[in-house]
């Protein structure tokens, strides 16, 4: 990898804040960029989550803080909206292509993945033509080194990647523990479910601040 580019070690609740921002970019645009409800409904998701957090705004504050000093956030403001709302810059900073986003992405919100994995859970973010051309960005992020490919173990039909921006990969067995792989029906479900969670963040929000000018 360029010499230039450096590798930040994030901890987890830094990767699930950039993670949150980097889906939602894709599939939810109408609600990006973030406000903070909606930033903690998408980290606290029960769905295309691994492991499932509860987040409280002040511990995403944090995180923001952080990946914002790092450059890897900026905030936008202005619209009907007076509320700061967060978005992610993972692209700008480092040169990387929207599929291999994706990627990206799918490893920091759902950890270590199986190239069919990937290739099943990135149709909302990207969709590869085939399980080849996800080999192949798999490959070109590795040897860029964003991620890292985890043994296989005996038995074991696809090897897993872990992405390295929370430092060289730690594995136990049970991140071999093969997940069931979610159907089309399933992943249509889960982006309802986490479109009306952003919705209700929304809402909320708007709630919450009538509430504010009225009294």
């Amino acid at each position: 990898m360029d010499n230039e580019i450096k590798i930040p070690v994030l901890n987890a609740k830094q990767i699930r804040v950039l993670g949150a921002l980097m889906e939602k970019a894709k599939t939810t645009p109408d609600y990006y960029p973030m406000t903070m409800n909606g930033l903690v409904a998408a980290c606290n998701q029960k769905t295309s989550r691994k492991p499932v957090v509860n987040y409280d705004e002040e511990t995403i504050g944090t995180a923001l803080n952080s990946l914002k000093i790092g450059g890897l956030i900026s905030t936008a403001t202005g619209g009907s909206s007076r509320a700061t709302k967060y978005k992610h810059n993972f692209a700008i900073v480092y040169p990387i292509l929207p599929s291999e986003v994706a990627v990206m992405c799918l490893l920091f919100l759902r950890g270590p993945q199986t190239p069919g994995e990937i290739n099943t859970n990135s149709g909302r973010l990207y969709e590869f033509e085939t399980l080849e051309e996800v080999n192949q960005t798999l490959e070109k992020l590795a040897n860029e080194g964003y991620i890292k490919q985890l043994p296989k173990r005996p038995g074991q039909k696809e090897q897993r990647y872990a992405h390295l921006f929370s430092g060289d990969v730690e594995f136990s067995d049970e991140d071999f523990t093969s997940d069931e792989i979610s159907t089309k029906s399933n992943s249509a479900l889960e982006e309802r479910v986490a479109k009306l969670e952003l919705e209700l963040a929304e809402v909320r929000e708007n709630l919450d601040r009538l509430m504010k000018e009225l009294y």
